[in-house]
């Protein structure tokens, strides 16, 4: 009876098994600040590592890329503010940690032009990360939050002239994979069809029955659409509808060509949407509610709480950034493998929860 029957129950009883494994570890291993700054840095690196290589094997002939941007991207936003965080908490206690804030500059810029060569779409969750980690850190820190009109305005242009010269590289290498412009002529193509199939199919718990690709043998709901990664479910043998092969395109029409509020309505239906806007405000909202326990403490002189409280700053500013760009842009950034990662994310902030009752 606790074997789930469809890829719905699946990813609910993976949530549920992943948020109690994450907090039971929380309680039991000690997080002081240079054990989360060690790992953190280590994280970041690698992923900037990965994401590097990926971009080079997508530029040469005669090797396959493996797309890293969307399972590691949202870890990718939590390695990078955790450590940000952490090396302003060193200064908030008063050691120096220039070394640290320098390499966080080039780790920023490596996975930022790594990743955006690879997804156009990553570069919106990268700088909303960092944006998001930029204010919290303003807020927790005291600092004044300097965002004026020019820095608007550059940040605007420097988007603009990213997306200029990966359309331009990918005239110049013959590499139509490059152009943001593919990704425009795409969407403009199935977009339209997508959200009708959508928009008159949803009902409550799924869809209407038959209007998925599977026709005859569409379940009504959690048919796939939305999923684990396929790997995960062929791994423990379990009898779901899988997209593979040609019949990706199909699951493309609605995974890749919608935001997530459209994806997540087909495959769970409207009150799976509500519970999943529902989740994403009580994470947000527990969240912040505890950094504020973490600050006040600190602000009495305790450094107990330091690495767990850079540790939650960098799992909200990921959680945050993934939660905007899966639901209102690309349903893609938290689905499959980086559903996996929004799991995980989500259970790093609500595990302090409990950390928080047990010692504050």
């Amino acid at each position: 009876m606790f074997i789930a029957q469809n890829n719905l129950q699946l990813i609910i009883e993976v949530a549920v098994i992943m948020h109690l494994g994450i907090l039971l570890l929380f309680n039991v291993v000690a997080l002081p600040l240079s054990m989360v700054l060690f790992l953190g840095i280590v994280l970041t690196s690698l992923i900037a590592a990965m994401f590097s290589v990926d971009a080079i094997i997508l530029l040469l002939p005669f090797l396959n890329h493996h797309e890293f941007t969307h399972p590691f991207g949202p870890l990718a936003v939590f390695g990078w503010v955790t450590v940000a965080a952490a090396a302003s908490l060193l200064s908030e206690v008063g050691i120096k940690s220039t070394s640290i804030k320098t390499l966080t500059i080039i780790l920023f810029f490596v996975i930022a032009v790594a990743g955006g060569i690879m997804h156009r779409s990553f570069l919106i969750l990268w700088f909303l990360g960092w944006a998001f980690g930029y204010l919290i850190m303003s807020k927790s820190f005291k600092r004044s939050t300097k965002i004026t009109r020019k820095s608007v305005i550059g940040f605007t242009i420097a988007g603009v002239g990213a997306f200029a010269v990966l359309e331009i590289m990918s005239q110049i290498l013959n590499k139509a994979v490059l152009s943001p412009m593919l990704r425009v002529s795409r969407l403009e193509h199935y977009s339209i069809p997508s959200l009708k199939t959508v928009l008159t199919n949803t009902n409550l718990l799924g869809h209407v029955q038959g209007s998925c690709y599977w026709k005859a043998a569409c379940l009504g709901g959690a048919d796939g659409y939305i999923a684990l990664p396929m790997t995960f479910i062929q791994g423990l043998g379990l009898p779901y509808h899988l997209f593979y092969g040609v019949l990706v395109v199909k699951k493309d029409y609605i995974d890749y060509m919608l935001p997530g509020l459209f994806a997540v309505a087909f495959d769970a239906g409207y009150v799976g949407l509500l519970f999943l806007m529902g989740w994403i405000m009580l994470v947000t909202i527990t969240g912040f509610f505890i950094l504020r326990k973490y600050r006040a403490k600190r602000k009495d002189g305790s450094r107990i709480f330091l690495g767990r409280e850079a540790l939650l700053i960098g799992a909200l500013a990921a959680f945050l950034s993934q939660s905007i760009v899966g639901l209102f842009i690309f349903n893609r950034s938290f689905n499959e493998s980086a559903l996996l990662a929004y799991i995980v994310i989500s259970a790093l902030v609500m595990a302090h929860s409990v950390t928080l009752k047990r010692s504050i």
